[in-house]
Parts: structure tokens; sequence; C-alpha cells
């Protein structure tokens, strides 16, 4: 695997390696899964495992993020499950991940009910670098998105050796031309929207189909076009309801008398905000409800019948497609060459034809949105989709 030239590692940061050099010598390594589930991760763990057991180390996998290391007593095997090449065979297909995940309870900010009710916050991330240290651990593969590889970096700075690894449906991460568990989710989408048209057109309708995404429209964006939706409303321009009205009554006077709207989760009107279904303390806002504001809104300015589905969760379930498989695998493989060659503290990021390196802090320094200049945006505008602006 081509590796970044000493001029472009500017905070990529290597750890010892062979005690002939000075170096530690890997023996044992961990992997977690934090955050959404998405398909490809079981292939990540799959390709992590095979690696490392050819190279004579030990391989644990943690269960719910981190949850096994912070609450081991609560799991009937410790909290920690040995993986070998028994375990991993035939997982590369399968949907979710064996080990669980979790997206409460972040370790810098877990939060710790008060007597009175409220909750505070604190920092556990210590108590997982000397779980680590106590289990014999040399170094963690950590699987997740932007929240988890945060999570990651943080564990690094404290001297915790870390490798992390992209996931994440909504492709926001920034330094990596994709993400294992997007290409998946905008294949289902689009599925999805294929069938509804046939009923949206039988029943000479407006369909709304909220997906997921929060705050970046890859999904949204990506499933619209192949989809061939009418309207497509994502986080990046935020929509006027009365030109999407406009856009669908158009399609009536022109005998079209149904429309596709692809609203991404964290969309939102001009001058308005984005729709939150839920705030608890030490998770992220759930976002969601925006798709059934949409269609009620349509069909008050138009008197078209309308109807709104949310794909939901269903976008995270199920097989990865060949190229999230692939994508899968080579991560994961690339990660364990990764601690081979003495890396620390950073991503794998796909950067075609190969995979390089990329510091955690730098991967995680911003959150990748889609650029209103993208071709795709380009594409869609040419075909006449419009995007409420």
């Amino acid at each position: 695997m081509p590796r970044r030239s000493r001029s472009d590692s500017d905070a990529t940061t290597k750890t010892p390696m062979s005690t002939k050099s000075g170096r530690k010598r890997i023996r044992r390594i961990a992997i977690n899964t934090g955050g959404g589930d998405a398909p490809g991760l079981n292939a990540v763990i799959r390709a992590v495992t095979i690696g490392a057991v050819h190279r004579g180390w030990e391989v644990v996998g943690i269960r719910d993020g981190y949850n096994g290391l912070l609450m081991p007593d609560e799991y009937p095997d410790g909290g920690l499950i040995p993986l070998n090449l028994a375990s991993v065979r035939g997982i590369t297909h399968l949907g979710g991940t064996i080990l669980g995940t979790t997206n409460k309870g972040n370790p810098l900010e877990f939060p710790v009910l008060q007597k009175d009710g409220s909750y505070k916050t604190i920092d556990r991330s210590g108590e997982i670098v000397r779980a680590c240290r106590k289990n014999k651990i040399d170094a963690v593969v950590a699987i997740g998105g932007d929240g988890s590889l945060s999570i990651a970096n943080a564990l690094c700075e404290k001297g915790l050796r870390i490798v992390g690894v992209p996931k994440t449906i909504d492709n926001d991460l920034s330094e990596t031309v994709a993400t294992f568990g997007f290409d998946s989710a905008v294949s289902f989408a689009t599925e999805c929207l294929d069938r509804l048209h046939s009923t949206a057109e039988a029943h000479r309708r407006i369909m709304v189909v909220e997906v997921m995404g929060r705050y970046a429209g890859w999904i949204a964006l990506n499933a619209g076009v192949s989809g061939t939706a009418d309207a497509i409303l994502i986080p990046e321009i935020p929509y006027d309801i009365d030109i999407v009205a406009r856009k669908t009554a158009e399609r009536v006077r022109q005998g079209k008398k149904f429309s596709i709207v692809v609203v991404a989760e964290g969309a939102k009107p001009k001058g308005g905000s984005r729709s939150v279904l839920e705030r608890e303390v030490g998770r992220a806002e759930r976002l969601g409800g925006i798709g059934e504001t949409v269609a009620r809104q349509l069909q008050e300015i138009t008197g078209q019948e309308s109807r709104h589905v949310v794909l939901g969760h269903l976008q995270r379930g199920g097989s990865p497609t060949t190229f999230d498989r692939l994508l899968s695998l080579r991560f994961g493989a690339a990660a364990i060459r990764a601690l081979e060659e003495g890396q620390n503290g950073v991503m794998v990021a796909l950067d075609p034809p190969t995979v390089r390196y990329v510091p955690l802090k730098k991967a995680t320094r911003r959150m990748k949105v889609v650029p209103l200049d993208c071709d795709t945006i380009l594409t869609a505008r040419d075909l006449g989709i419009t995007f409420g602006d």
C-alpha cells in the first residue's frame, strides 16, 4: 500500500514497533465499533482479525463501543470477545456488527445521573486507557464516524495507540473520498425511490421520501439524482417550500400528475431551523420529522394529495454492496498494515487508487458537506431537478 511521502505526513504520528529498534512489539490488539451501525462493519472486523492473526497477534473485540471496557461486569464474557479465524468466518456479507455498538455514553462526556434528577457529564477516557493496559491491549482499531474517531483521537492523545477506520452511511468524513456504508445506503434508497414511482403515479400523489445523512446531503443527493426525483432538499441549500410547490404544480400542468421529493433529515427551510425529534444528554441530537412537514405543506399549497415515507434505519441494515464490501476489507487490511509499519493516531482513507494514512486530528477537524458547485448538483439542475432555491 503506497504511503504518504514524508513531506505529506505533517501530523502523522509514528509509534515504536520492534524491540530491536527500541519499538514496542505488538502482541494483542482490540477492535471496537462505535456510533450508528453501517453495512460493512463485519467485513472490516474480518479483515483486521485475519491480518492480525497472520502476523501472530492476538485479537479481541470490545463490546458495544467502549462499554465492554467501562462496564465489564455487565457482560458474561467480561466485555471482551476473543476473535480468531473461526469467529470471523463467513461474516463479510452480514450487516450490523458482531461486537455490538452504541451511540450513547460518549466517554469524553459520560452522563451521570444526579440525586436531583439532572445529569452532569464526566470524562471517562482515562478509564479506557487504563483498562487497555490492564488487559494487555497494545493497540486499538477504532471503527466509526466523526464522533467515534474524535473519541479515538482523544484516547490517542492520552497514550493509547490507535488506528481509525472511517465508517458512516452519511459520507461526511473529510480526508477520505468515501466511507463504507454510504454506497449501500444510497443503493437501498434508490431502490425505494424506484418502487415509489409506480405507486405515486397510480394515485397521482406527491411522495416525499425522508432519508438519513444528518447535516450532510450526500445520501439525498446521490439517491435523488439516481432515482429521478423531481426535487431534492439537502442541508447545504436552505429551501423555499413555494418553489418546490411550483415544481410539482408545473408537472401536473404538463400531464405528469405525480412527483417524487427527496428530503435529507437535516434539511431546513430558508430562515428556519432543522427538525429535531429528541435531545438527550450524552448523545447527538436525533433529527427527523422534516419529511412529514414538507408533505403536509405541499398538500396545503397545491391541493394535491401528498404522502411521506421515512426510510430511517432501513438504510443502515442489510448486506453491504460489492463496493462497500471491498472498501471495508481494504480498510481493515490497511489498518493492520498501518500498525505493523508503526503508525499511530491515524485514519486509513480512500485516495483512489490507493489507501493512505491521515492524522485523526485532521480527519475529524471538519465535516465533509456537499459542495454547491459539485458535478452531481450541476447534473441535477441540468436534469430539471429543483433544490428549492
